[in-house]
């Protein structure tokens, strides 16, 4: 696709917000890894789905998005919740399973929510998600706030109902919300091109429903942030939703439990070659940032990482009268006895 009119330009970006986008990258990958590591302790309660190697998705669009614009995301939510400011203390203890977790480990790593930070949940329930952040987009459209509801979601969500549903209504209804499709070439362990008609699940669609087929490379964080910036700002002016496709890559399996021996070598070595962190870097460097700089950035996001840590394995788990609490919009289930 053509770039389109208005799409940031990488040499508009200044050095504070690229020093962010570097940030959050680096702050994204250092949780994921540690999340990885005390996965292999066994202290991470359940499975869990990872974006080492998605990063720059998550770090465009947070840093694209207004303090109060709503996210969506799927069980491979941790980073998009980082983004949006939430606690790293909460969200590794959330993993843990322990009290001070943003949910007070009832919710673990598939079900992170972060209202205060209008990160509206991960959703296990692929595509369940989408007419929820299509609902939001509608409240926010009718009480005339200004606020854009941005929804990831994987390749093979494409294919699912609600995918189509949500996004011919947000159409119809021209909904502040931005439809983000991760596709990182994988439904689980099938290949998306194995069951799906046309090559861009998302992009090749999207004229169906009157919109711009968008394909962005989601490995490139300049790229995103622009892309991101565009559309959303289009759907606060009322322009209408967008759906976006990122092609992205993961670095491992879909969960933990998955060693991803599906994947071809030489496509996995062709795509760790593209690792957005290293591009990233190799970019300002280029552009005349000091490597002390970013390691500065990298070095500080160790402390936090490490402090999140220590204070999530501190901590006890949930008490057992937290267990009737947040069932009911009430907080509990008194009322039904």
């Amino acid at each position: 696709m053509e770039r389109p009119e208005g799409w940031a330009d990488e040499a508009k970006l200044d050095e504070t917000t690229r020093l962010d986008l570097y940030r959050k990258q680096s702050a994204i990958r250092q949780f994921e890894q540690r999340a990885y590591d005390l996965f292999l302790q066994n202290l991470v309660k359940g499975t869990s789905h990872l974006s080492l190697g998605q990063e720059a998705v998550a770090a465009g669009f947070g840093a694209a998005m207004r303090y109060d614009d709503f996210s969506f995301c799927t069980y491979r939510g941790h980073a998009h919740t980082l983004v949006r400011g939430a606690s790293m203390t909460g969200l590794m203890a959330e993993l843990l399973g322990r009290s001070n977790g943003i949910l007070a480990g009832k919710g673990g790593s598939m079900h992170l929510t972060s209202t205060e930070h209008y990160a509206m949940g991960s959703y296990a329930i692929v595509g369940a998600h989408l007419p929820i952040a299509a609902g939001a987009a509608w409240a926010a459209q009718e009480r005339g706030t200004g606020q854009v509801a941005v929804c990831f979601f994987g390749d093979g969500t494409t294919n699912i109902g609600a995918f189509h549903e949500a996004i011919n209504l947000a159409t119809v209804w021209k909904l502040p919300v931005v439809f983000v499709c991760e596709n990182n070439l994988y439904m689980e362990y099938t290949p998306i091109s194995s069951v799906t008609a046309v090559e861009h699940p998302a992009a090749q669609r999207a004229a169906a429903y009157g919109l711009e087929p968008l394909i962005v490379d989601g490995n490139d964080v300049d790229e995103v942030y622009g892309i991101a910036t565009t559309y959303i700002e289009r759907a606060r002016a009322g322009e209408g939703p967008a759906l976006i496709e990122a092609k992205t890559y993961r670095k491992g399996g879909h969960s933990r439990a998955d060693p991803a021996k599906y994947r071809p070598p030489e496509e996995v070595e062709s795509w760790l070659a593209r690792d957005p962190i290293d591009l990233y870097r190799a970019r300002l460097l280029e552009l005349g940032f000091e490597a002390a700089v970013l390691d500065d950035i990298d070095a500080q996001v160790l402390v936090e990482v490490n402090r999140a840590t220590e204070e999530a394995k501190a901590a006890p788990p949930p008490s057992k009268d937290l267990i009737y609490t947040d069932v009911w919009a009430d907080g509990g289930s008194q009322w039904r006895n």
